[in-house]
């Protein structure tokens, strides 16, 4: 397994080349995507994503492009309040499946923005954005510690299991409490924790299958409320079972294997063995959850 430079700048850098691979390569990370390629991982992709809360119609209404490359947890936009006219901020919005379905929520007259910091994530977003036709939707670059966004400015601030990707999460709650608007809300999707080993916790592969980098409901929740956010709460759970976890575990083991880890970096064991060993640890420890905050007016 391989052990992470835990400097911000680095984890930053190295989640940011695992997307990038994931997105040009049809590699795992979020979403527990396999190695294999073509028509199996098409299938996979449309699987993961109606798993994770989504409608076939919201599919379907979507570039096929933008369903195969999601890697999310989630559907954020699932029992929210997002109305015509709003303004919808995508933190992570990597390919755009929850970009543009909040764009279609908030019509024409509405705005989707979304912000990403891998370029060919831009570039996958940018070219889904054109397919669907839209023009109330765009994609910035930037970091989520440090949003391109004005102050006050959104109604909504939506997630999909990228804010346990951050380094620094008490500055992600503090950018979602600078740029939305008094009275406006986020939900986000995102993975949560409890009792992970520290060798796991130490895995650039782990952190970003998004599960090494998650933190506890409690501290999730406590750090919206030093942020200035209100009403914290989570709304729904799906904790993962072992087959789940050994899905998501494998499928980076594989990719750190054909990167050319070692007998030594896995123990001696075999992927399956070292999925299976790390999902049984693990079950019941780790979940998605669906978060919501507002901000006071």
């Amino acid at each position: 397994m391989k052990k992470k430079d835990q400097t911000a700048e680095n984890i930053r850098a190295a989640v940011s080349q695992d997307y990038a691979r994931a997105v040009t390569q049809s590699t795992g990370c979020c979403g527990g995507g396999s190695c294999c390629g073509g028509e199996q991982e098409q299938n996979q992709k449309g699987v993961i994503a109606k798993l994770a809360g989504y409608t076939n119609a919201e599919l379907a209404a979507l570039p096929p492009e933008a369903v195969m490359n999601s890697f999310g947890c989630g559907n954020p936009l699932a029992f929210s309040g997002v109305r015509p006219g709003q303004t919808v901020l995508d933190l992570g919005a990597g390919a755009g499946i929850d970009l543009l379905l909040a764009a279609r929520k908030v019509g024409s007259e509405g705005k989707a923005i979304g912000v990403d910091m891998t370029d060919e994530m831009i570039s996958k977003a940018r070219h889904n954005i054109a397919a669907s036709g839209m023009k109330n939707v765009e994609i910035r670059k930037g970091l989520i510690e440090e949003l391109p966004v004005e102050n006050n400015s959104v109604d909504w601030v939506i997630s999909n299991c990228v804010i346990n990707l951050s380094p620094e999460k008490d500055r992600v709650f503090k950018e979602i409490a600078r740029v939305l608007k008094p009275g406006g809300a986020m939900l986000v999707s995102d993975v949560v924790a409890t009792d992970l080993p520290e060798i796991f916790k130490a895995d650039q592969g782990m952190y970003s299958a998004c599960l090494a980098g998650a933190i506890s409901e409690a501290e999730y929740l406590a750090g919206l409320a030093r942020a200035g956010l209100t009403g914290a709460v989570v709304q729904e759970r799906l904790v993962y079972d072992a087959s789940q976890l050994q899905a998501f575990i494998g499928s980076e083991l594989k990719n750190e294997e054909s990167c050319g880890c070692s007998s030594e970096c896995c123990g001696g064991n075999s992927v399956r063995d070292m999925a299976e060993n790390w999902a049984e640890k693990l079950q019941g420890k780790i979940w998605s959850a669906r978060i919501f905050a507002r901000k006071p007016l």
